[in-house]
């Protein structure tokens, strides 16, 4: 058999098939998210019809949230245009954002915080390095092309310096949003950027990763590898996070993007070719990504004018906006004169599921080890659903007191419940030895768990 896995008190997602054993009657499921209200509307002539590369960062007490604001439209080589601009969005509470009036450029926006090519795909994030100065506590890569992407600090998020003349040591084609991140579980920086995959047929968009100590002095990058058969789609993007509560695990929302796809529509006349939408997947490594959910995670809708290219493009960031919800941000009519973004929220550790039916089933995990006092579920079922847990020692068989006729019956819609068993009222017992969860539902969800105490 192989070693049990320690998950300690950390909360676990079913993203992934990693602590899964089986599934009887029941399946992993992806929920969509729910679109809210449109949250910034582009206005000229500071910002066009191609203003997007949206990310954020919480700083502050504020969110914070740069983006490309002027695209010189129709010039030959705009990427490359020196009068592209980083402009900056503020917001309280993650639903009324305002264009500060920072007066650092003249001649454009209010809220210009740089014009110049490095502006074409400026993301932004804070450093939470342990022991970074409080100068350096932001840190961005921007650029656009070959081989050519630069890293920069603030101390502000406003004025910013290069941490080096010269590009990154990093290859790569980075004319999309390229993400860099502190990681605190791996403990060193991450950089999600753009490459192109070579094929037979030309190749197609795709995501690399590396690592830094420094965030000068990079690794190789390393494409990323995909579990499971299935075939390469172009990634324009990727907007990829640590999962809040949950930093083991990556999260990642690429724009998948179809070129030689066209939808027509009577009376709308757009240049140009190709459809997108947003995908989901997962990693724990950063390099090999779990992608359980082929399917977009979300879709064009009935919007007539997101069914062309670059539209639904996730951006970077995702936050807590209230007691059941989580934030995020997606870019909508890219190319249209009403290009906007839109808010859209999601269950707190809440992307996928075990789900299922009337009829029951169930789902038990590989050998764990945990720590602490109580197990606590993330879940939802009907009003004539429910959840049972019975707890197995490492071969699979139920522990006396811990079994399912032991079990609390639970029912109802709670991001973090606590379950007992008739005569044992927590698991403290069984801590630091090796069992199994057996999970039963019927008409139910069941999004994540966690132990609590300290390991």
């Amino acid at each position: 058999m192989a070693d049990p896995v320690n998950i300690g008190t950390r909360r676990e997602l079913f993203v992934d098939d990693f602590i899964i054993e089986s599934i009887t009657d029941a399946k992993p499921y992806l929920h969509d998210p729910i679109r809210r209200e449109v949250v910034f509307q582009v206005e000229q002539p500071f910002e066009n019809a191609c203003t997007g590369c949206y990310n954020f960062t919480r700083a502050d007490g504020k969110i914070l949230v740069y983006y490309r604001g002027f695209y010189p439209i129709g010039e030959k080589g705009a990427d490359l245009g020196e009068q592209q601009t980083t402009n900056l969005l503020t917001s309280d509470d993650g639903i009324t954002f305002e264009r500060p009036s920072l007066g650092l450029v003249e001649g454009g926006a209010r809220n210009v915080l740089h014009r110049g090519i490095k502006a074409h795909n400026f993301c932004v994030f804070l450093d939470e390095k342990p022991g970074i100065p409080h100068a350096e506590r932001f840190k961005a890569v921007g650029g656009v092309g070959k081989d050519s992407l630069y890293g920069f600090t603030s101390g502000d998020g406003l004025t910013w310096s290069n941490v080096r003349e010269t590009p990154l040591d990093v290859t790569g084609a980075f004319d999309s949003v390229n993400v860099a991140m502190w990681d605190p579980a791996a403990a060193c920086y991450r950089l999600f950027s753009r490459y192109f995959h070579e094929t037979a047929d030309g190749g197609v968009r795709a995501i690399q990763s590396c690592t830094s100590d420094d965030f000068i002095h990079w690794t190789e990058p390393v494409p990323h590898n995909y579990l499971g058969d299935l075939p390469l789609e172009h990634f324009y993007t990727n907007a990829t996070v640590p999962c809040p509560g949950a930093e083991h695990i990556l999260l990642s929302f690429p724009m998948r993007f179809l070129p030689k796809r066209t939808l027509t529509t009577d009376g709308m006349d757009y240049p140009g070719t190709g459809l997108s939408d947003a995908v989901f997947m997962s990693s724990r490594d950063g390099n090999n990504w779990t992608r359980a959910f082929p399917e977009a995670w979300l879709r064009p809708g009935s919007d007539q004018r997101n069914w062309t290219h670059r539209s639904c493009t996730p951006a970077v960031g995702l936050f807590e906006t209230g007691d059941d919800e989580w934030s995020m941000y997606v870019s909508e009519n890219y190319g249209w004169h009403t290009n906007r973004m839109r808010r859209i929220t999601v269950r707190p550790h809440g992307f996928a599921s075990i789900r299922a039916g009337y009829h029951g089933g169930e789902m038990t995990t590989k050998p764990l080890v945990f720590g602490g006092t109580n197990l606590h579920l993330n879940y939802a079922t009907s009003a004539a659903g429910s959840i049972a847990v019975e707890v197995q020692d490492a071969e699979g068989h139920p522990i006396e007191g811990y079994t399912l006729d032991d079990s609390e019956v639970l029912y109802g819609d709670t991001l973090d419940g606590r379950i007992r068993w008739r005569n044992e009222s927590d698991i403290a017992g069984l801590a630091g030895t090796t069992v199994r969860f057996r999970f039963v539902l019927n008409d139910a969800d069941l999004f994540a768990f966690r132990t609590d105490g300290t390991d």
